[in-house]
């Protein structure tokens, strides 16, 4: 491995401490180096905070040799004032002599302008270093902005003859507790939970991370005629919820009912998502919410459990076309990761 990657993927891992938490920003990780010898580091730690650039370059003890550093960097640096100044200027400002991107920001406020900043500026630019890679681990903030939705992330336990319910919609518990604790570990990296009725109204899930420490995603429930119970745990105001239905727009504190044509298709329901700046969402069922959005075509990940019992009869797991990307073991139970074709 050249020392490009090398310390491409330094900064890579360090990009990777700040998920869950900067969304609707990509994670980006920083590395500065002189004379072979990383001399800063940083990456973007929470939304509406320093980026990865500037915290890297404030843990430099000695600020002069910044001009005959190089900087590696996951993400084109930012040409845009936000809740920060540019990242590109900031650079030239320090009059750094090199710096090397991962990947272009493809978001249309940046997109090629930050690399403009540095080459006209002098400072030397090498662009596409890990570049795959760090695409693969900002998927979520790269599919929000090139395909205007959230990266959708779809979850469920099956039994080994392949139902997620019996027949009266009662699933507990097909998986294990250590699988069911990795899952609200997934919560806290997600912006957005969702669920559809008959979930709501037999499993009354709590969708929060109970079981792992992090932050509670916005819990998502399409209840088209406002048919669910108005005590179910969804509703209790204890983190935001959303609820979409065709009847009525009202919003309370943590409580949000969203009205959409009586004749919408889950492809409005993430355009709205979009609208809300919320970059992911992972989908927990049910079997018909889970169907509409794999035959849309509108899914980006599975992941699957396979539990260690049977059910004979019941409500059957979606089936998906897709390339199965990894599987593992989990004390007994099977978890399968896939990707869509």
């Amino acid at each position: 491995m050249d020392h490009h990657h090398l310390y491409m993927q330094r900064a890579m891992e360090l990009a990777e401490l700040g998920r869950g938490k900067v969304s609707p920003n990509p994670m980006v990780g920083c590395v500065i180096v002189n004379n072979d010898e990383i001399i800063g580091e940083g990456y973007h730690e929470y939304y509406g905070g320093p980026h990865a650039e500037p915290n890297a370059i404030t843990r430099v003890v000695d600020q002069s040799l910044l001009k005959e550093s190089t900087v590696y960097v996951t993400l084109e640096p930012c040409a845009h004032f936000g809740k920060t100044p540019p990242c590109a200027n900031l650079l030239v400002d320090k009059n750094i002599k090199k710096v090397v991107i991962g990947a272009v920001d493809t978001n249309p406020l940046v997109g090629g302008k930050g690399i403009s900043i540095l080459r006209k500026a002098g400072i030397e630019v090498i662009n596409g270093i890990l570049e795959s890679e760090i695409r693969k681990q900002n998927c979520r903030f790269f599919t929000f902005i090139e395909k205007k939705r959230p990266y959708v992330i779809l979850k469920w336990a099956q039994t080994r003859d392949g139902f997620v319910a019996r027949d009266n919609f009662d699933s507990k518990w097909i998986s294990n507790s250590y699988s069911r604790q990795l899952v609200h570990r997934w919560r806290t990296e997600e912006d957005g939970i969702m669920v559809g009725t008959n979930t709501a109204r037999y499993d009354n899930p709590k969708l929060n991370t109970r079981e792992w420490s992090g932050k509670n995603p916005i819990r998502i429930v399409i209840d088209r005629m406002l048919q669910l119970d108005p005590s179910l745990s969804l509703f209790d105001r204890s983190q935001k919820t959303i609820c979409f239905n065709i009847i009525k727009e009202e919003k309370y504190d943590n409580l949000e009912f969203i009205k959409l044509n009586p004749d919408f298709e889950i492809q409005q329901v993430f355009e709205k998502l979009y609208e809300l700046k919320i970059q992911s969402v992972i989908v927990e069922g049910g079997t018909f919410l889970l169907n509409k959005i794999i035959n849309a075509e509108l899914w980006d990940e599975a992941r699957v459990f396979t539990g260690q019992t049977n059910f004979g009869t019941g409500i059957s797991a979606p089936k998906f076309k897709g390339r199965l990307q990894e599987e593992i073991d989990i004390l007994g139970d099977k978890l399968e990761f896939w990707q869509k074709d």
